[in-house]
């Protein structure tokens, strides 16, 4: 095994020892059976001219000086495809993800290894080893740390666990789709995080709305409006639809007022509507940071007849710890969590076994009330009633304690009650 570091720069020269040239680089091609990168061709540089020669016209890669099997007016031509990738160009020093470790990490080597006669890009070294072997260091590093008993530890990622990020106009970004849905939004939203504005644009690219929309859920209000600027119009409202109402809501307050409205008349008429009203409300009220995805069932059912409403209503519901109970006028009388139904016998009325002490906040109750209101009495959901005690939305505990907790902390807290 070898590193990309070791042989760049190295003298090239033909069969008879003559001087082609300085290694400039070296081309793998991507192919759809192998995991791994199979070295292709040498970029040979001589006086600002390079040559490109196929490695199969290489004799030894390895030795001092590169020496090739003919002369230089012998080497046949190389046919560039999309699926090159010139390893120094394109690969060292970029950012790429490591789909395993769902991180961003830079390039600092290449390792290499030859079987039988095929010589693979095999793994990444992203570690300081890569660096220091980079700069001439290595070895000295080396007796240094072995003098003093230090283990120096190597940094390696299987070349079939990133993916890598091009950045001209003739590349793109190859992330497959099942290496994404492996990944936890919260993953995704950091990835997103570390990219530059082109990176981040290619990797949303490659992903399906339902992934965008649950990536941006997990980072702050202005980021969201940052990373949906570049998306034309169709896709960013498909995004909106997936997304919970509040988080919607809360995105396009961020965005131009004109866009915005664009976007809201592109949704499906049930989610604009929900955004809309959201939208009526002043940014910190209740009414603001509310969702309108909430479960009611009426009091005069039983256990088993209100588990098969929810089943049939709530699906889509993703804060489903707590339902509430209301009226034929829809005004809140009553509340019960999942664990009070599944405990309830499938005879007894909803009305008898619900809380009907309700904690709740009016839809112009400024948002630190409602805070106060949930950590008082350690809620993770409360309700959000009308003047006339009619249910309009709940506010989530994180959405509640936003102005309590800094939002790049509250976006790490685990939603645990959804």
């Amino acid at each position: 095994m070898a590193f990309l570091s070791e042989i760049m720069g190295r003298t090239v020269t033909d069969l008879d020892g003559n001087y082609v040239g300085k290694l400039d680089d070296l081309i793998a091609r991507e192919r759809p059976d192998v995991p791994h990168p199979v070295v292709e061709a040498l970029v040979i540089e001589k006086r600002g001219q390079k040559l490109v020669v196929p490695y199969s016209m290489v004799m030894s890669l390895f030795a001092p000086a590169i020496l090739l099997k003919c002369h230089i007016e012998d080497v046949p031509v190389y046919e560039l495809c999309d699926e090159d990738v010139y390893l120094s160009r394109d690969v060292l020093d970029k950012q790429i993800i490591d789909t395993d470790g769902a991180r961003v990490v830079r390039v600092n080597d290449l390792q290499l290894v030859r079987v039988n006669g095929t010589l693979y890009v095999s793994n990444v070294d992203v570690g300081l080893m890569g660096i220091l072997r980079r700069v001439g260091l290595e070895r000295t590093t080396q007796r240094i740390a072995s003098g003093l008993h230090l283990n120096l530890p190597e940094t390696f990622i299987s070349w079939d666990n990133v993916e890598l990020l091009r950045h001209d106009q003739f590349m793109r970004l190859r992330v497959p789709a099942e290496s994404l849905a492996d990944l936890h939004p919260a993953d995704l939203a950091e990835i997103l995080s570390d990219l530059s504005k082109h990176e981040t644009g290619q990797f949303l690219e490659s992903m399906n709305v339902e992934q965008v929309a649950d990536a941006l859920e997990q980072v702050e209000t202005e980021f969201q409006a940052s990373l949906i600027e570049s998306m034309d119009d169709e896709r960013a409202a498909d995004v909106l639809e997936e997304m919970d109402p509040d988080e919607a809501a809360d995105l396009l307050a961020e965005l131009p007022v004109e866009r915005s409205r664009r976007l809201v008349d592109l949704m499906e008429k049930d989610e604009a509507d929900d955004v809309r009203h959201l939208l009526t409300f002043p940014e910190d009220s209740a009414g603001g940071i509310m969702t309108t995805d909430y479960a009611v069932v009426p009091p005069n059912i039983t256990a088993e007849q209100a588990i098969k409403l929810l089943r049939e209503t709530a699906a889509e519901i993703e804060t489903l710890l707590y339902v509430y109970v209301t009226d034929t006028e829809e005004h809140l009388i009553g509340v019960f969590s999942l664990t009070d139904l599944i405990f309830a016998d499938p005879n007894a009325l909803v009305v008898d076994f619900m809380d009907d002490r309700v904690k709740r906040v009016n839809t112009l109750d400024d948002q630190e009330e409602v805070a106060q209101l949930v950590t008082k009495y350690d809620l993770l959901a409360v309700p959000v009633v009308d003047d006339h005690d009619i249910i309009q939305g709940i506010v989530t505990a994180d959405d509640a304690l936003d102005k309590i907790i800094p939002t790049a902390w509250k976006k790490r807290l685990p939603r645990f009650y959804r």
